[in-house]
C-alpha cells in the first residue's frame, strides 16, 4: 500500500471524522484523483516541443498523458480547431497517492524561495488547484536532457462538500500551505 494511503486509512479519516463530527466514516472526504495538464503553446509550430512535453510528463506521473486538442478556432493565437496543444494525464488510485507523496515531499520544497502552498487555490467545492511554473523540480527530469521549462496545472480534486473539509484533508496529508 502506498504510504501515504496508508496515512490516510489510519490517521487522517479518524481524525476528520472526529473534526467534523461524520456519523460514518465513509462520509470523511477522501482523494478522487489528480489531473497533471501542461500546456504546449509552441506545439503549432514545433510539433518537436509537443513530443518532448509528453516525455517529460510520462516520467513524472509514471504514466502515459493523453494529447489534448483545441476545441475551436482562436484567430488572435493561430489556433484551429483539432490542433494539438497540449498534454494531460488523469491519476488515480495507488500512483495518485505515490505521485502526491512525491509532489508534497519531494518537488515542493525544491521550488526556488518557496514559503507553502496558497490556501485559498480551492474552486468552492472541496478542489485544488496548483500551477507549478518548471517541471525541472521534479527529480525524474535531468536538467541537462530538458529543451525548454514548461510550467504545469496539478488538479486535486477531493470528494470534499466544502473547502474546509478539503483544505484540512490536504493539510492532514502533508500539503504545505502557507499561513494567512
Amino acid at each position: 500500500m502506498a504510504r501515504l494511503k496508508e496515512k490516510y486509512e489510519n490517521e487522517v479519516r479518524p481524525a476528520l471524522v472526529e473534526r467534523f463530527g461524520y456519523r460514518n466514516r465513509l462520509e470523511s472526504p477522501r482523494l478522487e484523483k489528480v489531473v497533471i495538464n501542461m500546456g504546449v503553446g509552441e506545439a503549432r509550430e514545433n510539433p518537436k516541443a509537443l513530443e518532448a512535453a509528453v516525455k517529460d510528463l510520462t516520467l513524472i506521473a509514471g504514466q502515459r498523458p493523453v494529447i489534448t486538442k483545441a476545441r475551436k478556432s482562436v484567430a488572435s493565437f493561430k489556433i484551429r480547431e483539432g490542433m494539438s496543444i497540449g498534454c494531460k494525464v488523469t491519476l488515480r488510485g495507488k500512483r495518485m497517492y505515490e505521485f502526491l507523496d512525491k509532489l508534497f515531499n519531494v518537488a515542493l520544497p525544491r521550488v526556488r524561495d518557496f514559503r507553502g502552498v496558497s490556501p485559498k487555490a480551492f474552486d468552492g467545492r472541496g478542489n485544488y488547484t496548483l500551477g507549478l511554473r518548471e517541471q525541472i523540480i521534479f527529480p525524474e527530469i535531468s536538467y541537462d536532457q530538458v529543451e525548454k521549462v514548461r510550467g504545469m496545472d496539478i488538479i486535486i480534486v477531493t470528494t470534499a462538500n466544502t473547502d474546509e473539509e478539503a483544505r484540512e484533508l490536504l493539510k492532514s496529508l502533508g500539503m504545505p500551505f502557507r499561513a494567512l
